[in-house]
């Protein structure tokens, strides 16, 4: 996981650089706020390669995204941000073959909701944010996969004052989903909102994928001193979790880059483990994912890279909440959390080229391959994943506009009578202004 995972540190440090063209009046304040958005087209075609039920389908989805963030007055801002979402071809019903039925948890729920909704306030290299918000942490992130985006509500802080170090802490005590039946089964066809039930990134066996929480809180240090080392520890609690105890979450990462004559070497590894209160023994959530990554990037254009990883041998990984913590080193494209599944050992390959290199400015692509190979306390299957994507950033008349294409397939062949092979393709067209 690269630091970009981090945003909410970018954000808050690009609030700190503008702060000199503060307003002087409320009136200024609103007057000299900015607006931008997003149009979005998506498509995806999924074949899952069940024997039977829903097995494949596809949906077309179309949504908005707008933003709004005042300039600064006396330190503070307010920013809010609202996501609709619909799908005008979608067909079946709840529990009814169809595209709405195979989407319904991810990309079928029509209508709008205020995703952000929030007071900021900046003080020397402190910053402050209440309400509603996009969080993007290792711990404590929201998916930006599918056509709406996740947000949490509660309060963030980011502080700076230690040279080459980011403190950063958190208290969320909402969720919102992609989907009102990510959060409610009963709930059907519409976007998500804010509510007690969480997204959790958990392995593949693992019996609770969502649940409820009261609220959780969070506390993480990135530090630099080092050059071309960056350090990051992050601890997550979650109380109440199911109505029946707290759960805790730990990560740590190291990321070191030498740059050397003609492109960069590069260094990771990456610790995560969850322990849970006894109440929630039996769910089997005190896991854990030790993973390492060699990669050579900048080369002519090209970047390589190759990780391996193993899990915990007895019980699975509560990776973090909402479904952004689902991205390991090894997992695919599309899905990761088979790869740290309870015993699991798991690989990935990547390569990547810019095409910039050769004079086509704005297009690039990458292809991975990846394995998880589950032992003896997994019936899910060993996974052999194979993906690529496309992706092409318009410039001039056209700037903003992007389209990408990926293409995933995933073999399940153990654990089965037969080998499940599963498929799916996403295009999708964004502009941005």
């Amino acid at each position: 996981m690269k630091l970009a995972k981090l945003s909410l540190v970018a954000i808050v440090v690009a609030g700190f650089t503008s702060s000199s063209f503060a307003a002087d009046t409320l009136a200024d304040a609103f007057k000299n706020g900015k607006v931008n958005g997003e149009l979005k087209a998506w498509y995806f075609d999924r074949d899952n390669g069940a024997a039977s039920g829903t097995t494949h389908e596809n949906i077309l989805s179309t949504g908005v995204m707008l933003n709004y963030v005042t300039d600064a007055l006396m330190g503070f801002r307010a920013g809010v941000t609202f996501q609709s979402n619909y799908a005008p071809f979608a067909d079946g019903a709840a529990g009814v073959n169809g595209s709405k039925d195979m989407y319904k948890g991810d990309m079928y729920g029509s209508g709008a909701v205020l995703s952000e909704a929030y007071l900021g306030y900046a003080i020397g290299k402190t910053d402050v944010k209440i309400g509603r918000q996009f969080i993007s942490t290792p711990l404590v992130s929201g998916s930006g996969s599918r056509m709406v985006k996740e947000s949490f509500e509660g309060a963030t802080l980011v502080n700076t004052d230690i040279p080459q170090t980011t403190l950063i802490a958190g208290y969320v005590n909402k969720f919102q989903g992609r989907t009102s039946t990510l959060e409610n089964t009963t709930d059907y066809g519409s976007i998500g909102d804010f509510s007690k039930v969480y997204a959790l990134s958990t392995g593949k066996g693992a019996s609770v994928s969502k649940a409820y929480i009261d609220d959780a809180y969070t506390a993480g240090i990135i530090n630099k001193s080092i050059t071309g080392l960056t350090l990051t520890g992050q601890y997550a609690l979650a109380n109440d979790v199911a109505h029946l105890g707290d759960a805790s979450i730990y990560h740590l990462e190291a990321n070191y880059v030498i740059p050397m004559n003609g492109f960069k070497l590069g260094f990771d590894a990456m610790y995560r483990a969850s322990s849970t209160d006894s109440a929630l023994d039996s769910y089997l959530l005190q896991g854990s994912y030790l993973g390492g990554r060699i990669s050579i990037n900048e080369l002519a254009g090209f970047g390589i890279s190759f990780a391996m990883a193993t899990s915990d041998k007895s019980d699975d990984l509560i990776a973090g909440l909402g479904n952004g913590p689902d991205s390991t080193y090894t997992g695919s494209i599309l899905t990761s959390s088979h790869s740290y599944a309870r015993d699991t050992n798991s690989y990935q390959g990547k390569i990547s080229y810019d095409f910039t290199n050769v004079g086509i400015s704005g297009l690039s692509t990458y292809v991975i391959y990846a394995v998880a190979d589950q032992g003896s306390a997994q019936t899910s299957g060993d996974w052999k994943d194979a993906a690529v994507d496309l992706t092409y950033a318009f410039s001039g008349a056209l700037k903003g506009f992007t389209a990408s294409l990926q293409y995933e397939n995933n073999k399940n062949d153990k654990g089965t009578a037969a080998t499940v092979t599963s498929e799916e393709y996403r295009f999708r067209a964004n502009y941005k202004f």
